[in-house]
């Protein structure tokens, strides 16, 4: 289908581009498509940036609010929560912005709408779901938030992370995401569409990998999908260094000219190369012009698109009309945006399973043991902000419970070579390890791969490596673009081990100096160590948690460790000595709380075999142990939901790099197998109870759409939170169709005895698929099953409604609806 309409102008500051645009130099144009903006003084024109992050908090720019990662925003099942967190991180966007706006730029790189396919990814946090529809409604939230609801001025200009296909870490660059016409317009599509159908967002980030073989900076899909959804324009940025790989590592062109040059032609509107030098892109779109590869046609399209954003910013004129050009200071981290963190850390906490043990009853429980490498520390991921404090969940339980301990449960070994003991100085601020006389302890924390991390007992900093090759005790903890406080044992047969170190690659040696040093390229140079075990991490704790009433283990992982930005993971398994840990706990102490918090699930079978009670949270920012606590007391309902399956094992999940969700039988759609956790479970502390399913009409056509109305009631004695979950399956059609597919949901909280009766809506429109032949989504006449519940699995009602269609089937232009969870 051909889109005729001319977005090439927004209405509003139309003239104020085309009057900038008619008087730059082609050289000032071309200084205006990197991602970083030169001033044209002579024109008034102030410098301006591209890419402040803003996944769940304003990121690297000194303290400011952080709320809980996206995939546990996204478990709130709550659009308008998400869009008041959205508000207040572009809030605090325009504060840093005020204070300094050469270095902080309004035009934010959020949200990430890549479904989350496969839990594997390395990226897993930063998305919303794994179904595209929920994905879509819950990032509009999002960038509606940011955005503002000015029609003309926009608080921050979101853009959408990363068009598309994009979800391995593994040679990710160089990779092609093949994606069949199907996979493509019903899963890949729809979430990246629904928040520019909405105006909410205003750009997008082309991805890194190629799709269906070509690079995604070059991909046709740019011109003939992505900006036909908009009712304006949008700016399409690159992402760092994506434009350069072009005639790089995917020698897709000859030279990077050529490279740019069809990247401009391909729609990419602003270069985000060489950090913060624009010269490179400047000299290699100069020749290109040159070279007759692009015309100033091409740069004029790409400018006019960037001045637009930056007039909506009110970054091209004076800001008496502009709502947002005098942010309060106070606004950072404020009480209220405090207040909505742990409101957020709370709301996204889901129950996994629970035989009666939570809620914990301040009255009533003794002595409650928090044990765990998660049990007194809040850790932060890569697109993190900086925390002004963070609440553990040892201080969040500490601070509603009368008596709480706790314990790391860590190894504490001691390396030795011969007599002489591996030791670093005491002081805060660290300094080389070395070979001494007295033993010294390390504390061992296993995040998973083999994978580990010691912090030193002397004062407690984590050994790393410097720019010299020396371990040094000088570290907070794993972090950094390049993780460098990360090694691995190598065990050989006389029980000593080869310190490997990661990100080097290189094996510990000990130099005559007495200094140890990360320089060995083989384990036949590097130095063996005896380990003597100090202090046997789970044995401690399980003799801590058999003197507790209750024992809660806090396990997980580490953002910046095994499955982040750049790094899959391999398996969905528990780090084996948080596995260990857990079963001694457990063996002690039968009245075993298991708190996950994490990026991504986890395969924790034996867990929900034999723990008691399981709750799960993504890292909830500085308000983590407040949401954690409050839970685990019933000061808060559970009220958070799976967006993602639990799988059992690894092995239900397809190859990482097949994008092929219905031929893989993948997702939740397609799954055949029995999920740990299914898509939408949550569990609550009371039992609400389904009746009287009822549909407005039993047939429609396209076009037409039937409510679904059901009654709840809280059979219970607790007031609860319940998200009634609308799935339908279509019976029969002409092709593969999903197993069952979600169509609206509504959130509901209901006091004891209470009855309420939700509403819910369904579209004939949304029930087509994509007809390759037609290229088109078409509606089949077809029966379907509506199916209403708590989860996509635990189904409690079900009806069916017939839908008839033109023969042989009907064309659809199918536009997401945008509803925010039903009516109540």
């Amino acid at each position: 289908m051909t889109d005729h309409t001319d977005r090439s102008t927004d209405p509003w500051p139309a003239a104020r581009v085309d009057d900038l645009l008619g008087q730059l130099t082609l050289p000032e144009k071309l200084g205006l498509l990197h991602q970083w903006q030169a001033p044209v003084d002579r024109l008034g024109l102030p410098p301006f940036r591209t890419g402040t992050e803003a996944l769940h908090g304003v990121a690297w720019l000194g303290p400011a609010t952080v709320f809980p990662q996206v995939i546990g925003l996204a478990s709130t099942w709550d659009a308008e929560l998400i869009r008041a967190v959205g508000a207040a991180v572009g809030t605090e966007v325009r504060v840093r912005h005020h204070h300094d706006p050469d270095r902080v730029g309004l035009n934010v790189w959020a949200p990430v709408v890549n479904p989350l396919r496969d839990p594997r990814w390395g990226r897993n946090e930063e998305g919303w779901a794994e179904d595209p529809w929920l994905t879509g409604l819950l990032a509009t939230a999002y960038a509606r938030g940011l955005r503002g609801e000015d029609p003309h001025r926009w608080r921050t200009a979101p853009t959408l992370k990363h068009f598309c296909g994009y979800n391995n870490e593994t040679d990710r660059a160089t990779t092609s995401s093949d994606l069949p016409a199907r996979v493509l317009h019903e899963y890949e599509l729809p979430a990246f569409r629904a928040p520019l159908a909405a105006g909410a967002a205003v750009a997008v980030m082309a991805s890194y990998n190629l799709v269906n073989g070509i690079p995604a900076h070059l991909s046709p899909l740019i011109a003939q999908q992505l900006r036909r959804w908009a009712p304006t324009e949008i700016m399409v940025v690159g992402d760092a260094g994506a434009v350069t790989n072009i005639a790089g590592v995917q020698a897709h062109l000859p030279d990077h000219v050529a490279g740019f040059a069809a990247a401009l032609r391909a729609g990419i509107d602003s270069f985000t190369e060489d950090d913060t030098d624009s010269a490179p892109t400047i000299n290699r779109l100069t020749e290109a012009l040159r070279r007759d590869l692009v015309t100033e046609a091409d740069v004029d399209r790409a400018v006019r698109r960037i001045l637009t954003v930056r007039a909506h910013l009110g970054d091209l004129g004076p800001d008496t009309d502009d709502p947002w050009a005098h942010p309060a200071p106070q606004a950072l981290d404020g009480p209220a945006h405090r207040q909505l963190a742990r409101t957020a850390a709370a709301r996204s906490v889901v129950l996994l399973r629970n035989d009666g043990l939570l809620p914990l009853d301040p009255a009533t429980t003794g002595q409650v043991a928090v044990l765990g490498p998660l049990a007194d520390t809040v850790y932060q991921d890569w697109y993190s902000g900086t925390p002004p404090y963070a609440v553990t969940t040892y201080a969040g339980l500490a601070q509603r419970l009368p008596a709480v301990t706790t314990h790391a449960g860590a190894d504490r070994i001691a390396l030795r070579l011969g007599d002489r003991h591996v030791g670093g100085p005491a002081g805060a601020d660290g300094g080389p390890l070395t070979l001494g006389a007295d033993p010294a302890g390390f504390d061992v924390f296993d995040w998973g791969a083999g994978l580990l991390a010691l912090r030193s007992v002397a004062n407690g900093r984590h050994v790393g490596v410097d720019d010299d090759a020396r371990l040094v005790n000088d570290r907070p903890g794993p972090g950094g673009w390049v993780v460098r406080e990360t090694f691995r044992w190598h065990r050989r047969p006389d029980h000593t081990v080869l310190l490997h170190h990661v990100a080097g690659d290189r094996y510990v040696t000990v130099g005559t100096d007495g200094v140890l040093r990360a320089d060995a390229t083989g384990p036949h140079e590097a130095t063996a160590f005896a380990v003597d075990l100090l202090v046997d991490g789970a044995a401690e704790a399980a003799a801590v948690a058999a003197t507790a009433d209750v024992a809660v283990v806090a396990l997980g992982n580490h953002p910046m460790v095994n499955g982040r930005e750049t790094e899959d993971r391999v398996d969905l398994a528990l780090p084996a000595a948080q596995e260990a840990l857990l079963r001694a706990v457990r063996a002690a102490n039968p009245r075993t709380v298991l708190v996950l918090t994490s990026s991504y699930p986890y395969a924790v079978g034996w867990a929900d075999r034999h723990v008691p009670a399981v709750l799960w949270s993504a890292h909830g920012g500085q308000e983590h142990g407040t949401g954690v606590a409050a839970v685990l007391t019933g000061e808060t309902e559970p009220a958070g939901r799976l967006t993602q399956t639990w799988y059992a094992d690894a092995a239900d999940l397809p190859d990482l790099l097949d994008y092929d969700v219905i031929g893989a039988d993948a997702t939740y759609l397609y799954h055949r197998g029995d999920p740990l956790y299914p898509f939408g479970h949550g569990l609550s502390y009371t039992t609400v109870d389904y009746a009287d399913l009822h549909l407005s009409a039993t047939t429609m056509t396209v076009g037409e759409e039937v409510v679904v109305s059901v009654e709840v009631t809280n059979s219970g004695s607790r007031p609860g939170e319940e998200v009634v979950q609308l799935y339908t399956r279509q019976r029969r059609s002409a092709v593969k169709q999903p197993l069952r597919q979600l169509r609206d949901f509504a959130r509901v909280s209901l006091d004891p005895g209470q009855r309420r009766v939700v509403r819910l809506r369904l579209r004939a429109a949304d029930l087509g698929y994509w007809d390759e032949s037609r290229e088109a989504h078409v509606v089949e006449t077809a029966t379907h099953s509506v199916l209403v519940g708590r989860s996509c699995r635990d189904v409690r009602l079900v009806g069916t409604v017939a839908v008839r269609a033109d023969e042989p089937a009907t064309r659809t232009e199918v536009v997401p609806a945008m509803r925010s969870g039903g009516q109540r």
